[in-house]
């Protein structure tokens, strides 16, 4: 059904009949097997958070941040990037660059970049062989 179209999308006010049905999508035919093709997501606008840029938009991430930071830029039509430290224009190692400047329309300097992620708070179990043992609060 979700080839062929036909799926229900929109119901009327009363919840009986259906106003909008899905469409057919288009199928195609790759090394002898087939697939349905889908529209991508697209987003308006992606804010992501970045460790180092240059002046026209190239972008370096440090860990974790890695993980949906290039994707999320790739599909918003607006790309927000806040940066810890904004270098000139070719002071990026242009091996290094994970997110090229084509999709970054807007970079900004952040400030107080707090990495406190978790806070050690040590607990004294009473009895003969007390341990202190960590709760971690995030």
């Amino acid at each position: 059904m979700v080839q062929e179209g036909g799926i229900p999308i929109k119901m009327s006010s009363c919840g009986k009949n259906v106003v909008l049905y899905s469409q057919p999508k288009e199928t195609k035919m790759f090394n002898g097997k087939g697939y349905v093709l889908e529209d991508s997501i697209i987003g308006d606008f992606a804010f992501i958070k970045g460790y180092k840029a240059d002046t026209k938009g190239n972008v370096i991430f440090n860990k974790t941040a890695q993980n949906f930071n290039c994707d999320m830029a790739k599909a918003a039509k607006i790309t927000i990037v806040e940066v810890e430290e904004i270098v000139d224009e070719g002071k990026l190692d242009p091996n290094h660059i994970q997110l090229p400047g084509v999709y970054v329309n807007r970079v900004v300097l952040g400030e107080k970049f707090e990495r406190r992620i978790e806070r050690l708070h040590l607990h004294n179990h009473e009895g003969e062989n007390a341990k202190y043992t960590p709760e971690v609060i995030i």
